[in-house]
C-alpha cells in the first residue's frame, strides 16, 4: 500500500502538468460560475439602468452567505477527501463524502427558510434606497429560491475535482453559465422581462448546474457512496467543519465587508457630488471585475489543494513547497496583467456593464483605479489560506482568512471615511491588500522552515519536482 501511495501520479508527475489537469478546470468553473453574475450585470446596466446594477450589488451578500456554505462543506469534504486517499483510507473518504452532502442539504434548507421569510428586512440591511428597493425584492426573490442549487454546485465541484474529475466540475458549470446567457438573452432582450428576467435565467442555470453535479455524486463516482453512509457522521463532520472554516469564515467576512461597504457608499454618497446611488452602482460593477481576479486565484489555489494535501499526508514536503511557489508565481503575472488592463482602459470595462451620466462614469474610473493598485499582491493571501487548510492547519487558515477582510478592511473602510470622505472607503482596499500580504508572507516563510526541518519522507526523483 505504502509503494503503491509514492507511485500515485500526485506525488510522481511535474508539478506543472498536475495544475494544467487540477487547476486550469478549477479556474474556468469559477470563473465561468462568475458568469452568472457577471452576465446578469451586463444586461441589467444595459436593459434597466445603473438602478438595476445597484440592485444586484444589494443582493450580492446572499450569494455570499451561499457561497460560504458550499466552500464550509466543499473544501472541507474535498481536502478530508484527498489527505483520507493519501492515506490510503479509502472507507472514511466515502464516509467523508456522504457526511458533506447530508450537512449541505441541512445548512442550505436553512438559508433558504431565512431568506424567504426576511427578505424585505434584509434587503434594507444590505443597502437599499427608496429608489433601488423595487428591482432589489424583484430579483432577489426570484435568485434566492436557487439557494440550494447554488450552493449544492459549487460544493460538489470541489468534490468531484477531488475525486479526480476536474473537467466534469468545469463542465457543469460550463453548462449551466452558457444557459445562463442565453435565457438573459430571451427572457431580458425579447420577452422584455426586466431585471425579473436576469433573475430567472440565474435560476435555471443553476438548477441545470445541480442536477449534472447530483448526476456525478450518485452514478459516474469511481467509489460509489453507500446509502448508509448518507447521514452526520459526527467525527467527519468535525473534521469537515475544521477544513472547510477557514474558507467559509472568509466568505462570510465578505458578508460583512459588503454589508458595511454598501452603507458607507450609499452615506458618503449622499454627501457628495454622485448621490447615494451611483456609488452603490459602481461597487456593484467593481465587485464583479473583483470576481475575475479572485475567481482564478481561488481557481489556482484549489487546483492545487489536491496535490498539496496528498503530498503532505505522505510527508513529500518539498513538493509541498514546490506547489505553493508555482501557484503564486502564477497568481502574480495574472493579477499584473489584469491591473494594467482595467488600469489602462477603465472606460472600456465600464462601458461593458452599459453606460451612465458623466458622474458615473467619472466615480467608477476613479474606483477602479484606486481599489486595484495592489491588485499584483492580491492572490497571496487566499492562496496561502488555501494552503494552510491543503495541509490540515485549520486555525491559521482562518487566521489568514479574515486578516485582510475583518482586521484590516473593516476597520479602514469604516475609519477613513470620516476624514477623507468617499474617497477614504476606497483606499481602504489597496492598503488592508498591502498588510494582509506582508502578515501572509511571514506565516509561509515560518512554515516552509519547519517543512525543511522535518525532511522528506521519502526522495523522489529530481525531474518531477
Amino acid at each position: 500500500m505504502t509503494e503503491d501511495r509514492y507511485n500515485n501520479p500526485l506525488v510522481r508527475k511535474p508539478i506543472y502538468q498536475l495544475l494544467i489537469k487540477y487547476a486550469v478546470p478549477s479556474i474556468l468553473a469559477f470563473l465561468v460560475s462568475a458568469l452568472y453574475n457577471i452576465v446578469d450585470q451586463i444586461f441589467i446596466g444595459n436593459i434597466v439602468g445603473h438602478l438595476g446594477n445597484a440592485a444586484t450589488t444589494v443582493s450580492f451578500p446572499i450569494s455570499t452567505i451561499s457561497t460560504a456554505i458550499a466552500l464550509l462543506l466543499g473544501i472541507g469534504t474535498a481536502s478530508n477527501y484527498s489527505i483520507y486517499k493519501g492515506r490510503g483510507d479509502d472507507e472514511r473518504a466515502e464516509r467523508t463524502v456522504a457526511t458533506g452532502i447530508t450537512g449541505l442539504l441541512f445548512f442550505a434548507g436553512l438559508e433558504l427558510a431565512l431568506v424567504m421569510t426576511f427578505i424585505n428586512p434584509l434587503l434594507k440591511l444590505f443597502g437599499a434606497s427608496e429608489n433601488i428597493f423595487q428591482y432589489a425584492y424583484d430579483y432577489t426573490s426570484i435568485t434566492s429560491m436557487a439557494i440550494v442549487f447554488i450552493v449544492f454546485s459549487i460544493a460538489l465541484s470541489h468534490i468531484i475535482r477531488a475525486d479526480g474529475s476536474p473537467k466534469y466540475a468545469m463542465m457543469l458549470n460550463v453548462v449551466g453559465a452558457i444557459l445562463n446567457i442565453v435565457l438573459d438573452y430571451i427572457f431580458m432582450a425579447n420577452l422584455n422581462m426586466g431585471i425579473k428576467g436576469a433573475a430567472w435565467a440565474t435560476f435555471i442555470g443553476q438548477a441545470v448546474s445541480f442536477l449534472l453535479a447530483l448526476y456525478y455524486i450518485f452514478f459516474l463516482k469511481d467509489n460509489p457512496i453507500r446509502k448508509k453512509d448518507f447521514k452526520i457522521h459526527k467525527e467527519e463532520l468535525a473534521a469537515i467543519l475544521k477544513l472547510g472554516s477557514a474558507a467559509c469564515i472568509n466568505q462570510l467576512a465578505m458578508v460583512v465587508v459588503q454589508i458595511v461597504m454598501n452603507n458607507v457608499m450609499t452615506h458618503y454618497g449622499a454627501m457628495s457630488k454622485y448621490g447615494p446611488d451611483i456609488p452603490l452602482a459602481a461597487v456593484g460593477i467593481a465587485s464583479k471585475l473583483y470576481i475575475v481576479l479572485i475567481g482564478f486565484n481561488i481557481g489556482l489555489a484549489q487546483g492545487g489543494q489536491p496535490i498539496i494535501g496528498y503530498n503532505y499526508g505522505a510527508k513529500i514536503y518539498r513538493r509541498v513547497k514546490d506547489t505553493y511557489l508555482t501557484t503564486i508565481k502564477i497568481s502574480v503575472i495574472y493579477s499584473t496583467i489584469f491591473f494594467l488592463l482595467v488600469e489602462i482602459w477603465p472606460q472600456i470595462f465600464v462601458n461593458i456593464f452599459g453606460k451612465g451620466n458623466d458622474l458615473y462614469m467619472e466615480f467608477t474610473t476613479i474606483l477602479l483605479r484606486i481599489t486595484l493598485i495592489m491588485t499584483a499582491l492580491n492572490g497571496l493571501q487566499p492562496i496561502t489560506a488555501n494552503f494552510y487548510t491543503s495541509i490540515g492547519k485549520a486555525r491559521l487558515g482562518i487566521f489568514v482568512s479574515l486578516t485582510r477582510q475583518v482586521l484590516f478592511y473593516l476597520p479602514l473602510i469604516i475609519v477613513l471615511p470620516q476624514f477623507f470622505g468617499i474617497l477614504g472607503a476606497l483606499y481602504a482596499t489597496p492598503i488592508a491588500d498591502f498588510i494582509a500580504f506582508v502578515l501572509a508572507m511571514y506565516f509561509v516563510v515560518r512554515e516552509f522552515k519547519a517543512m525543511s526541518k522535518a525532511g522528506d519522507e521519502v526522495i523522489l526523483d529530481a525531474e518531477i519536482h
